[in-house]
């Protein structure tokens, strides 16, 4: 697609499922926690999928919802030790970097805004090493709320001083960029491509960005910055 990249000083990006693939947190939240949870509590997989779902849905929109110290208290299992027995399923989406390298060539501000608690951000940037590309990371921890909360973008403008009408969000979460549609955020793209082992999703709302390539001219990734770190 043709885009107005002279229009935008500030590009915004989600990390779960947008830079980073979500097959990670999908087989992590619906097969590994269920399953330990079974057997921490003495319960059929069935049962305890069923509970544990139900405890999902209730916080789904809230902070707790990726608060891994709560969950540990919720279900009374070690989230963050299950977490790092798998960080080897922890990967990066093909086109996140050849993208990031793309944006900080155009001297694009560039910040990873995500719902993330501190210690799934700790893990995952570790491993994958691309704190390097951003000028900021924002996480609504950092903030007191879920992006998804009108108060969450009031809160990053207040501290960033950005532009919502020269700004883009690519997100894989509709409600997050309705909530940001709301807010004046101009540039909004869905990122449908989420999981390596899900199909693409569509969205009526918001543009679909399967890959980043569709942003970037033929030949654009090339010529890595220096300044990006390596992978952990």
């Amino acid at each position: 697609m043709d885009f107005p990249w002279d229009a935008v000083d500030w590009v915004m990006l989600d990390m779960d499922g947008t830079l980073l693939d979500k097959h990670f947190d999908d087989y992590f939240w619906e097969t590994l926690v269920p399953q330990e949870f079974a057997r921490r509590h003495h319960l059929s997989l069935a049962a305890a999928r069923q509970e544990v779902f139900a405890r999902y849905q209730r916080e789904e929109g809230t902070l707790n919802w990726t608060d891994i110290d709560f969950w540990s208290r919720e279900l009374e299992l070690d989230i963050p030790a299950l977490k790092e027995g798998i960080r080897h399923l922890i990967e990066v989406h093909p086109d996140s970097k050849p993208f990031l390298e793309y944006v900080r060539r155009l001297q694009k501000k560039v910040i990873l805004v995500t719902n993330a608690h501190y210690k799934t951000l700790d893990l995952k940037m570790n491993h994958v090493g691309l704190l390097g590309y951003f000028d900021q990371v924002i996480s609504s921890f950092d903030l007191g709320a879920p992006k998804e909360d009108r108060r969450f973008w009031a809160a990053l403008e207040a501290q960033l001083h950005f532009d919502p009408q020269r700004t883009m969000l690519v997100d894989d979460n509709r409600d997050v960029l309705q909530t940001a549609r709301e807010y004046g955020i101009r540039y909004l793209f869905f990122k449908g491509i989420s999981s390596s082992q899900a199909p693409a999703e569509t969205s009526r709302r918001f543009p679909v960005l399967n890959y980043f390539t569709e942003l970037m001219p033929a030949g654009a990734a090339v010529a890595p910055d220096n300044r990006a770190e390596t992978p952990a």
